[in-house]
């Protein structure tokens, strides 16, 4: 099946491999949302080509006001349904009671737990029963996603992941942007690259690498949540 989708797909564009899947899918096919500019760019399109794809975001509780802003902003402007995964409470409840509010940044541990309990989770209970998980990622984005392909199978979560922009450049996504009046986080435009729970994200510096804003306090090589793992 890898292989035959990769043969359909290799030769398509970004539009082309959205309308490709929901031609071939439809409501069998998924797309996650974080509304960082990358996903704004994959939400445009499927608006436009009609994709029967449903469409989800993680809610961890722990979101940028300027998230929940394009947030908004998206429903206004596309008019599609996108429904928001919420953490179990009890799961939550049990963490801060042990551990505090901010216990991420107390070790890598810690860390991953809250990421378990606040993405992992609801993740998975996202994607269960869909064929076709569709995500923003780009190859660019850290040296862990460059040993990935635009398309593969995601062991852990049993399901076909295809990557529509994963060779577009930076460029690549203002631009569409830019040229489709695409809203997007205006966090975009103070240094944050990349966005995501508010207590663990800040703007980076120029020459910074990528994901130098998240979980900043870490060792770079454990800079992943576990959302997208490669086995490569």
């Amino acid at each position: 099946m890898i292989d035959y989708l990769r043969a359909s797909l290799q030769d398509l564009d970004a539009k082309q491999i959205v309308q490709y899947i929901t031609d071939n899918y439809g409501s069998r096919a998924v797309f996650s949302t974080s509304f960082g500019i990358e996903d704004q760019v994959l939400t445009h399109l499927i608006a436009e080509v009609g994709a029967k794809v449903d469409v989800f975001t993680l809610e961890t509780g722990r979101l940028f006001p300027e998230t929940y802003y394009v947030w908004n902003r998206t429903l206004e402007r596309y008019k599609l349904p996108i429904k928001a995964y919420y953490p179990q409470a009890i799961l939550v409840e049990e963490m801060v009671t042990k551990k505090g509010p901010s216990s991420f940044y107390e070790s890598v541990e810690n860390r991953k737990e809250c990421c378990f309990i606040r993405k992992i989770e609801p993740l998975k209970r996202a994607i269960q029963g869909y064929e076709i998980w569709i995500t923003g990622i780009r190859a660019e984005q850290s040296a862990n996603r460059e040993d990935m392909d635009f398309i593969e199978w995601d062991e852990g979560n049993q399901i076909i992941k295809i990557h529509p922009l994963f060779h577009w450049t930076l460029n690549d996504v203002e631009s569409h942007l830019k040229e489709f009046n695409v809203p997007y986080n205006p966090l975009h435009d103070k240094g944050f690259p990349s966005i995501g729970c508010q207590p663990c994200t800040r703007a980076v510096a120029p020459g910074e690498d990528f994901r130098a804003g998240r979980w900043w306090w870490e060792d770079k090589s454990k800079k992943e949540c576990g959302l997208h793992v490669t086995s490569k």
